[in-house]
């Protein structure tokens, strides 16, 4: 074998063969006679005469002369040991003087680095979720990543909101009301005490700040230049509302996007792949190796079953009794889901009787919660028979078993959502006289957040918690309750979902949203360090992340932007209160400050003409519309 210094030799006229080649122009562009000889490529004549360490000082010259993606490059392909090169790596990587020529650009790359890998390390949550990723693996992981995103959603809107609306409001208060006194049941409710404040739309004003215009018997008076601009709180609190929405659009379109890119190129039948890159390498964990393990392998015998089922020949009998299985399963789906719907509607009307025929006030607060309570116990029941119902279809792949049951609970909530929201629309929401009735429906959707939050802790004390001591104690099993990633990831969008519809009548809902998923992050990170393990089913992580951000952004979030438009476009508001009293539609308030804007600063004429020929025009709104969709 070669000797030490004869590859260090090799390598140091290879950096300097490298060096000159990315420094000289090319040998076209110069004469003869100033073209280099072949001689000079030679660094030593006599390699025998130079010693070790000259050799080691003039390879490491040699590397300082490359760039660094260069220098660790060669390094790397050294054949050398590691101690070897550790000896060349110190004085390349050493921090060069500061009155070096190469110390500003060298000192700004390493601070750049550091900052980069400063940020990354200062994420919120960045050590829990890498132990719920070493532990767990990226298939558990999704769910708390999908739930950060969500957090993030909110904190934008929250933050529009509280800028250019809550925070004025704050300070230029409407006419006092006498407060109610906080009895603390105004946390599940959301009446009471919290009815006459910034949390729901009642409580804001029509006023503009700094109306140049002055009212007489004859009309509003205006002067010919005004010194500042109006601010009407109307106007900013429905363009809040729309930039909120536009903000969230374009996040939920990118990371649909991303997500897109990221699962093109993962196959889920080549057994190839599944070979090569089914170990997840974020776990870490002895109990969670080994069960990843047993994944991998009951994901071949998956995979080997579908093989031979598709390969399988099955007789016309046997397929004809498959469909008819699945067709009934179906029927009985969407038969519960019918059902279902038809019991809120009823309910619903009941609970409105009850409300107008008047009772106790402790009766009231109950009726209020009755609905929510009813909602809830579905959303967290029904599941169970569309898991009884896959289990009696027996697909043939645990894949499809999975996609159905999402598609069939996704179903459930949304329509219970459409009923409410077409209830909410007809005002048909119990709500006194004297109480705006999109403060009621502010006030519902408040109660629906907080009945699903408490159901949800409702489902890990009973469905986690006490079935692991079950398990444990009376079964002596090792075994713990699987962690169901489609559920927990379809209440996260129900509860965004519920959000989107309340930000116009309850401009802080986000903010409650926020904190309800501050908790739920670290109430369900210990229930499932505790009490879970790692799903047996076989996750495709990039999969169901795209489907999950898509259900988010498709139904979800234009079904909500759907009913905050037919709102503002259609639904008089409340005549006696809230920013819009007085108006036909919420619409009306842009032209009403456009009219008031022309008269106040005839300069910016030009912006009434934009905004009929551009904001009123239907047929611009139309092709907008169906752009973003």
């Amino acid at each position: 074998g070669r000797n030490l210094g004869a590859i260090i030799s090799q390598y140091c006229n290879r950096t300097a063969r490298l060096r000159r080649r990315s420094s000289r122009p090319p040998l076209q562009q110069l004469c003869r006679t100033a073209r280099p000889s072949l001689r000079q490529y030679d660094l030593e004549t006599d390699p025998t005469r130079a010693t070790l360490e000259d050799k080691r000082r003039l390879l490491v010259k040699e590397l300082l002369s490359l760039s660094p993606s260069q220098c660790s490059h060669m390094l790397l392909t050294m054949p050398l040991s590691l101690a070897e090169k550790r000896i060349l790596r110190a004085p390349v990587q050493a921090p060069a003087p500061l009155l070096s020529s190469f110390s500003f650009p060298q000192g700004c790359r390493g601070l750049w680095y550091k900052l980069l890998s400063l940020l990354r390390t200062a994420q919120p949550w960045h050590y829990a979720l890498k132990q719920i990723g070493g532990r767990f693996g990226s298939s558990v992981l999704s769910y708390f990543l999908f739930l950060k995103m969500l957090l993030m959603f909110n904190f934008f809107s929250f933050l529009i909101l509280l800028a250019f609306v809550v925070v004025l409001q704050a300070v230029y208060p409407p006419a006092s009301v006498s407060p109610q006194p906080f009895t603390g049941l105004e946390l599940l409710t959301g009446t009471g005490y919290f009815t006459h404040s910034l949390l729901y739309y009642g409580y804001y004003s029509n006023v503009t700040l700094n109306d140049p215009c002055t009212s007489s018997p004859k009309g509003s008076v205006c002067p010919l230049a005004a010194p500042l601009l109006p601010y009407n709180l109307p106007l900013a609190y429905l363009s809040s509302v729309g930039v909120s929405f536009l903000v969230t659009c374009i996040l939920l379109v990118y990371s649909v996007f991303r997500s897109f890119r990221e699962s093109v190129g993962s196959s889920t039948g080549d057994l190839t792949i599944k070979v090569f890159c089914a170990w997840d390498f974020k776990v870490t964990q002895k109990r969670s190796v080994k069960l990843q393990c047993e994944n991998i392998c009951t994901r071949f015998k998956e995979l080997l079953v579908e093989q031979r089922s598709r390969s399988r020949s099955r007789s016309r009998c046997q397929r004809l009794g498959h469909c008819i299985v699945m067709l009934l399963a179906w029927v009985l789906a969407l038969g519960s889901v019918l059902g279902c719907v038809l019991a809120v509607h009823c309910l619903s009307e009941h609970m409105h009787t009850q409300q107008a025929q008047g009772s106790g006030r402790w009766q009231q607060e109950a009726i209020l919660l009755v609905l929510p309570l009813v909602v809830s116990l579905l959303n967290a029941l029904m599941p169970r028979l569309f898991n009884l119902l896959a289990m009696w279809e027996k697909q043939d792949s645990p894949v499809t078993q999975v996609y159905v049951a999402i598609i069939r609970n996704f179903i459930l909530k949304m329509t219970v959502l459409m009923l409410l929201g077409s209830q909410w629309l007809r005002r048909n929401v119990t709500c006194s006289t004297e109480e705006c009735w999109e403060t009621c429906v502010g006030q519902d959707l408040y109660r629906f957040m907080v009945m699903d939050f408490l159901f949800t802790l409702l489902d890990m004390l009973f469905g986690e918690l006490i079935w692991r001591l079950i398990l444990e104690k009376k079964l002596k099993t090792k075994q713990r309750p699987e962690f169901d990633i489609a559920r927990n990831a379809l209440e996260l969008i129900y509860g965004q979902t519920l959000t989107w519809l309340g930000i116009l009548f309850a401009p802080l809902l986000p903010a409650v949203q926020m904190l309800k998923l501050l908790l739920l992050f670290y109430i369900k990170k210990a229930s499932l360090m505790w009490n879970c393990q790692s799903p047996s089913k076989p996750w495709q992580v990039s999969h169901m992340s795209t489907m999950f951000i898509t259900l988010l952004c498709f139904p979800s979030f234009l079904g909500a932007a759907a009913f905050l438009s037919y709102t503002i476009w259609s639904v008089q508001p409340s005549e006696t209160c809230g920013p819009f009293r007085g108006l036909e539609t919420i619409y009306k308030s842009g032209k009403r400050w456009v009219l008031v804007l022309e008269k106040s600063n005839p300069n910016i004429t030009w912006f009434a003409w934009v905004y009929q020929h551009l904001l009123e025009n239907t047929c611009l709104l139309f092709f907008m519309s169906m752009a973003l969709m």
